[in-house]
């Protein structure tokens, strides 16, 4: 785990956060230093405890902390428990070192009610403006305590415009029993690890955006007198790139509850009663969701449709999902890397792609497709999806891409495109002899369903075709299309394409 907080820790992340503060006054923070004085601007006069350097910040400034345990100071804010560091501007708090070696410690105490009293989440953040950043820290040990936000043990966005911005974190083993987000409540969170933490929803996060962060081991659990027990990772959360395994819900949505995800792992995770993998999920989209378990569905559970997945079993919304073992390299010893033979290389949607880069900070999109799930394979042989070329046996090293295997006019990639059968001469594209009406040409061809067409006409081929309609989303069998503007003797050229 520290190996992957060291290696998310680059030299460029650190130079990248660095650079956009130039400008803007810097204020030091060390645990072990001996001549703390106000304002804090050099190492010589550090600040011990981190909350006195934020004090004197303001918006735009930079607090660096170098390497040690900071477990003492805090404050309430906006009607919250003590939180170890508050962060109520727009400033960045960043660690020279990374989360290896710079923690910042809650105070979690057993009970429940007045006993959460002394309790202490590690980070509260708030703004009126531009969100804070919080960078390279270990939040450890934190729980929410008394008042009106009992939420986020780790680190909680407790009242402003833009969520706190939360990299290059580790957010481990903090407690939100009686409430939402063990490890973090409405943050953005940026290649963070979340893991060991505890909460009655969300046990990972709640209400937050999670961007190429790891979500594991964590808990959902209802509290005492209280119902719960919804979303082991993550729960009402956005999820981009991640890994999320191993968490576990005592009711419903292991690894994540009523969310969306988008080119995520979620895997190996359970929950007692249903939706071991996800449950009531928002959109899900090139996500492999596999190998998780419950007492009723295990892998999916209700929610909206599921687009260019692999799980099983098929979903019951949505369109062009596998059920095909996606082939980890070890699913046995966590590497969800996809083998060579996977059927997810190429079997995404690159509509749904929202960033330039994998999970591990690899090219997103190689061989022109995305792959399914947070990893990219970085040397696909074809170009076509790989499950549709299995599907129909055709080979995924690359010499069947410009096979037309079936002699029907298009080759093996056309066909996938398309979406038609490559074994089958009849499954083409190609459009019927159009016919009159009273309205206008009545244009129709051989169509797929869930396809995506577009139709151009011409009255002379050498001035090149112009745009009937396009977007148009194809129907079994065929598609028709009335040209209304084809009222003279012509002539009419047409042709049909797939977007």
């Amino acid at each position: 785990m520290n190996t992957r907080a060291g290696k998310l820790w680059g030299g460029l992340a650190l130079a990248a956060l660095l650079s956009f503060n130039t400008t803007a006054t810097t204020f030091y923070v060390d645990a072990n230093g001996t001549n703390p004085v106000s304002p804090y601007t050099d190492w010589s006069t550090a600040a011990t405890n981190i909350q006195d350097a934020i004090d004197v910040s303001t918006n735009g400034d930079l607090v660096l902390v170098t390497n040690g345990v900071y477990a003492t100071g805090g404050r309430s804010w906006y009607g919250s428990g003590t939180n170890r560091v508050t962060l109520t501007n727009a400033i960045t708090l960043q660690s020279v070192n990374g989360p290896a070696v710079t923690w910042i410690v809650g105070n979690q105490v057993a009970g429940t009610g007045s006993a959460l009293t002394n309790a202490a989440r590690c980070v509260g953040m708030g703004s009126m403006g531009s969100g804070p950043v919080l960078s390279g820290f270990t939040l450890t040990n934190g729980e929410a305590g008394t008042g009106n936000y009992l939420n986020g043990g780790g680190v909680a966005f407790l009242n402003g415009i833009n969520a706190g911005i939360v990299t290059n974190c580790v957010l481990v083993g903090n407690l939100a029993t009686n409430s939402a987000g063990g490890g973090a409540y409405r943050c953005k969170l940026i290649n963070c690890q979340i893991t060991g933490n505890s909460a009655l929803n969300g046990g990972g996060a709640y209400g937050c955006t999670l961007i190429n962060c790891v979500v594991t081991s964590n808990t959902a659990a209802p509290g005492i007198g209280q119902p719960g027990g919804y979303g082991g990772g993550a729960c009402n959360s956005t999820n981009f790139n991640c890994i999320i395994s191993g968490n576990v819900a005592a009711s419903r949505g292991g690894g994540t509850y009523g969310s969306t995800l988008i080119n995520c792992t979620v895997v190996a995770n359970s929950s007692s009663f249903q939706g071991g993998g996800v449950d009531e999920s928002h959109a899900i989209q090139n996500c492999i969701v596999y190998c998780n378990a419950a007492s009723f569905a295990p892998n999916i559970n209700g929610g909206g449709a599921f687009t260019n997945c692999c799980t099983t079993p098929l979903p019951s919304f949505g369109a062009k999902n596998i059920t095909n073992d996606p082939a980890f390299v070890d699913l046995v010893n966590g590497d969800f890397h996809l083998s060579s033979n996977s059927p997810c290389i190429n079997a995404g949607n690159n509509a749904f792609v929202s960033g330039t880069n994998d999970f591990d900070g690899n090219p997103r999109i190689v061989g022109g497709t995305v792959d399914i799930g947070a990893y990219e394979y970085q040397t696909p042989a074809s170009t076509l999806s790989y499950a549709w070329a299995q599907q129909y046996g055709l080979p995924t090293d690359g010499s069947a891409d410009s096979t037309d295997t079936d002699g029907d006019g298009l080759n093996n990639w056309q066909e996938w495109k398309a979406g038609t059968v490559p074994t089958n001469a009849a499954s083409v594209l190609q459009l019927a002899s159009p016919t009159n009406s009273v309205s206008g040409m009545v244009v129709t061809w051989q169509s797929v369903s869930g396809i995506t067409y577009y139709l151009q006409r011409s009255s002379d081929l050498a001035g090149g075709f112009s745009s009937l309609v396009s977007n148009r989303v194809g129907q079994a069998g065929s598609t028709r299309y009335t040209d209304t503007s084809a009222t003279n003797a012509g002539p009419y050229f047409y042709r049909v394409g797939v977007q």
